[in-house]
């Protein structure tokens, strides 16, 4: 089983019926591993350069220089979060030791008015704690917002792939409460604690999330027909995958695929870029194609219970 591509300009600039086609390709691909690989994304290059270089100098100072812009407390979403303080596969109640990583977390860039539940902005709309690096906040705010516009158009894609109305999705990402992470898994030695891995096995849980590894990087595997398969890297592409809302919104027509970065001893370092695009706050998930429709999910709740789940 393998991981496809999808050229997003082919996609763009199709006719109607060849657009079907294109569309018809993502279903598929949706059905069967809930991963494809996205190159043709138009993000431009320097735009990615840039970000690779203040990520690669945040994360290669000392502890010391990190801890500045720490989380200041277990459960607080942006910022670095340090080595041994996060478990992904608790998100789905395994216990693992912690995961062998680092990250930079950060959040929205515009804060809307008006959300009732307060827990939004005690949660998803707290400060992003920005590192002291020459042009590290301008290149993460560009990234994020080339991130940002690039999830929309994805979900463009996906309603024309699910028959829906192209901008079928649109209402209920107006503010989306999405999150961009950077990755550092340092070299690894000896593995020596049962069932650690550099990322534990989750699915991720919001809309799709868009992954960029470090080029000829390794170590990404999905779970599918009973085994891990590797996802090799694969030059110019992001890689992308749906997350827990939408499985639920497609009625389980698309699967929200269990995946991990394994750890194995004598690893070299390893960055990865990934974005996890989330609908609004307030925005009630309810299975499309459910007659009647099945009990919806709030999108932000969701997102917290999970999100704390995984922290130590």
């Amino acid at each position: 089983m393998s991981i496809k591509k999808f050229n997003l300009h082919d996609f763009r600039m199709a006719k109607a019926s060849k657009r079907k086609a294109l569309a018809l390709e993502v279903d598929c691909m949706c059905k069967e591993t809930g991963f494809l690989l996205l190159n043709g994304h138009g993000v431009p290059t320097d735009v990615i350069k840039e970000q690779w270089q203040v990520v690669s100098n945040f994360f290669s100072q000392t502890q010391e220089s990190k801890t500045k812009v720490s989380v200041p407390y277990s459960g607080y979403p942006y910022g670095w979060i340090g080595p041994n303080q996060e478990a992904l596969a608790a998100s789905k109640g395994v216990k693992t030791p912690p995961d062998l990583k680092e990250s930079f977390n950060g959040g929205p860039l515009t804060i809307p008015l008006g959300i009732l539940d307060k827990q939004a902005y005690e949660f998803c709309y707290q400060p992003t704690l920005f590192p002291e690096i020459k042009g590290f906040k301008e290149a993460w705010i560009s990234y994020y917002s080339e991130m940002e516009n690039l999830a929309k158009e994805i979900m463009e894609v996906f309603a024309t792939a699910l028959g829906l109305e192209t901008h079928y999705f649109n209402e209920f990402i107006n503010h989306p409460i999405s999150a961009l992470r950077a990755l550092n898994y340092p070299p690894t030695k000896n593995v020596k604690k049962q069932d650690q891995q550099r990322a534990g096995a989750h699915t991720d849980y919001g809309s799709l999330t868009i992954l960029l590894p470090e080029p000829e990087s390794v170590g990404l595997q999905i779970f599918r027909s009973g085994k891990w398969i590797n996802v090799p890297p694969t030059e110019d592409c992001f890689i992308i995958n749906i997350g827990d809302l939408m499985e639920l919104w497609t009625s389980n027509r698309w699967v929200s695929t269990l995946h991990r970065v394994v750890a194995k001893s004598n690893q070299p370092g390893r960055l990865s870029l990934a974005f996890f695009h989330q609908p609004d706050w307030d925005a009630e998930i309810t299975p499309i194609f459910d007659e009647p429709p099945a009990k919806s999910v709030k999108s932000g709740p969701y997102l917290m219970k999970k999100f704390l789940s995984t922290t130590h």
